[in-house]
């Protein structure tokens, strides 16, 4: 009996961990979309608008939010970050991190 909810146990740890993840790249894609980062760096996070702006697909999860946080704070503020500090206005920093690793997933 005690094998067998182990089993139950570590199965439900696993399918929700698997749901987590299923959630947190929706909530990615549906952020990507409502907070605008598409219309500069492409529908696909790999074709931006201007040949300047960065493709975001692939990047490192923890580099670009840590470029996200600098951003909305100041910290960064060169090249094209005027552009980006209106923004991140709009998005709060658990937001930049589900964004972060969605974008992180894209290839």
């Amino acid at each position: 009996m005690s094998k067998m909810k182990s089993v139950v146990v570590a199965l439900t740890v696993v399918s929700s961990m698997m749901i987590s993840a299923s959630v947190v790249a929706a909530d990615g894609a549906a952020l990507y979309k409502s907070k605008t980062c598409w219309s500069c760096h492409g529908k696909d996070a790999k074709t931006p608008l201007m040949p300047f702006y960065p493709s975001l697909a692939g990047q490192n999860a923890d580099y670009m939010f840590n470029q996200m946080k600098d951003i909305k704070s100041g910290a960064r503020n060169n090249g094209q970050t005027a552009a980006m500090k209106g923004v991140m206005g709009l998005v709060n920093e658990e937001e930049m991190r589900v964004l972060a690793d969605w974008l992180a997933e894209q290839q």
